[in-house]
């Protein structure tokens, strides 16, 4: 009987040490949250993982598409990626760049220049004798005008490579010649005689386009050309492009 009471103790107190394991199981996890060094640590590690992720995903993002392709500057400033093919528009734009503009008399050692470029940063003096007289209205010149010591004629060359994108007979500022050349620059030839290009022909620097002639405008001047430059849709002053040569 008292053997029996025995086993039947055993067996309900085996149960309460199982019972006794778990509590001390959840009592440990507890005692271990409760530690103050648990969640800064925690939040340390997940910081530098998600780190190590970002940093890893810049590196990835940053790397070339195709890395056997280098990239070099062109003549003009633009990039372009070696093993590629470059337009034909932007090789004829480096060239055009590279090239020092000429004088529109060319060689011709007896012209020089009989009236300057109206600058506005200029000296009252050389504002008056940048002036144009025309139907007592004095107008600023817009350009440069060459003219021989002899008054004699003189061909007119292309300063530069371009296409001819005007050419016409002007009332007053005679006969008219624009040529356009890469890198949005453009020249304007007028008081023009014997004109020998057409509009949308192709020109090289130094070839002739007309011949020094007369003008309305300038009469006095005699035979002369005048020669303006544009960048865009602003005036320069072709003087600075000739001193470059």
């Amino acid at each position: 009987m008292n053997e029996q009471n025995k086993n039947s103790q055993a067996h309900e107190e085996s149960p309460k040490t199982l019972q006794g394991e778990k509590a001390v199981t959840s009592s440990s996890w507890k005692k271990m949250l409760s530690k103050r060094w648990v969640f800064p640590a925690a939040y340390l590690a997940a910081a530098a993982i998600i780190l190590t992720l970002v940093w890893v995903y810049q590196d990835a993002s940053q790397k070339p598409l195709n890395p056997d392709k280098s990239v070099t500057t062109t003549g003009n400033g633009s990039k372009a990626a070696t093993g590629t093919d470059v337009k034909d528009e932007e090789v004829v734009e480096v060239v055009a760049n590279s090239q020092n503009m000429i004088s529109p008399a060319g060689d011709a050692a007896d012209v020089s220049i009989v009236k300057k470029f109206y600058d506005a940063e200029g000296s009252a003096e050389e504002h008056q004798e940048a002036m144009v007289q025309y139907n007592d209205t004095f107008t600023p010149n817009l350009g440069i005008d060459l003219a021989a010591k002899d008054d004699k004629p003189f061909e007119v060359k292309a300063v530069l490579d371009g296409t001819i994108s005007r050419v016409e007979d002007h009332p007053v500022n005679g006969m008219v010649v624009e040529i356009t050349h890469p890198g949005d620059l453009k020249t304007v030839y007028q008081s023009l005689s014997d004109v020998k290009v057409e509009q949308g022909a192709e020109v090289k620097q130094g070839d002739t386009i007309a011949s020094a002639g007369r003008s309305e405008f300038e009469k006095e001047l005699g035979n002369h050309v005048h020669f303006e430059v544009y960048e865009g849709d602003s005036l320069a002053n072709p003087s600075s492009y000739l001193s470059k040569k």
